[in-house]
C-alpha cells in the first residue's frame, strides 16, 4: 500500500486535533481503527464505493468509512491489480470535491 502526501498530513493534523481535544487515547483508537481500515481495504479493495465526483483529478477515487466509532471520517483510494493507494482521510461532512483537490 502507498499512502500519499496529502493522506499522511490529513492523518497527522487529525491526530494533533484527537490529542488537543479529547486526549491521547482517543488519538490511539483512531489510529487502531484507520489501520483496521487499511488492512481490510488491503483484502478487499473492491468494499469502497465508487465515487461520481466531476473533477478530472478525481476519477476513479473510491472511499471507504473508518471503522466505528470514526466512521465519520473517509478513506478515499484508488487501487490497481498491484497496489492500493490511500490518498486522503477526512470528515465526510466537508466540502469533498474542494478538498480533494487542494
Amino acid at each position: 500500500m502507498q499512502r500519499s502526501d496529502a493522506f499522511v498530513a490529513d492523518f497527522e493534523q487529525q491526530v494533533r486535533w484527537y490529542v488537543e481535544k479529547a486526549g491521547e487515547s482517543v488519538a490511539r483508537r483512531y489510529l487502531g481503527a484507520l489501520d483496521a481500515t487499511l488492512n481490510l481495504l488491503r483484502e478487499r479493495p473492491a468494499i469502497g464505493r465508487r465515487r461520481r465526483f466531476r473533477h478530472p483529478m478525481l476519477k476513479g477515487l473510491r472511499s471507504l468509512r473508518v471503522n466505528p466509532p470514526f466512521h465519520l471520517h473517509l478513506i478515499f483510494y484508488r487501487y490497481d491489480s498491484a497496489t492500493l493507494y490511500a490518498e486522503r482521510v477526512m470528515h465526510g461532512a466537508r466540502d469533498l470535491p474542494r478538498r480533494l483537490v487542494e
